[in-house]
C-alpha cells in the first residue's frame, strides 16, 4: 500500500514587511516636510506683557460676551460709541484706549472695534488680557 503525503499548501505571502516600509516612509516625510505656510518675509509675533501694571488714566471700552459696549462703565450703543470716543480722543490724542473684552466674546466683535478706535485718532489701543493660571472653565 502506498501512502501519499498530503499536499502542503504554500503559506500566503505576508504583507507585514510592506506595512513596515510604508510606516517608515510616512514618518520620514512627516519629519522632513513643512506643515505650515511660510511668510515671504520675516514675521516676529508680538510679545504679551504680563505682570506689569497697566498705565493709569485713559479710556476703557468694555465688550460683553454678546457684543454689548460700555465706555468707562457707562453702557453705550454702537452709534454713540463713535461720538463718545471721538470727543474724548480729540481733546487728548495721546489718550490710551483699553479694550477689555469678556473671554467668551467672539473675535468679530473685538477686531472691528480696534480699527474703529484707531480711525478716530487714538494712537495707542491696548487689549487687556489675563494670564492663564488654570485651564479655562467651559
Amino acid at each position: 500500500m502506498r501512502l501519499s503525503r498530503p499536499v502542503t499548501k504554500q503559506p500566503p505571502e505576508t504583507i507585514v514587511a510592506l506595512i513596515d516600509v510604508v510606516f517608515f516612509l510616512l514618518v520620514f516625510f512627516m519629519l522632513i516636510g513643512r506643515m505650515d505656510a511660510t511668510a515671504p518675509f520675516d514675521v516676529s509675533p508680538p510679545t504679551a506683557t504680563t505682570g506689569a501694571d497697566m498705565p493709569s488714566g485713559g479710556i476703557t471700552v468694555s465688550v460683553s460676551d454678546k457684543g454689548d459696549l460700555a465706555v468707562d462703565g457707562v453702557v453705550v450703543d454702537d452709534t454713540a460709541l463713535d461720538a463718545t470716543l471721538s470727543a474724548r480722543i480729540t481733546d487728548a490724542p495721546d489718550t490710551l484706549v483699553r479694550i477689555n473684552a469678556h473671554r467668551a466674546t467672539e473675535l468679530r466683535h473685538v477686531l472691528p472695534l480696534v480699527g474703529r478706535i484707531e480711525s478716530l485718532g487714538a494712537r495707542e489701543v491696548v487689549l487687556v488680557v489675563t494670564p492663564e493660571t488654570a485651564p479655562p472653565v467651559r
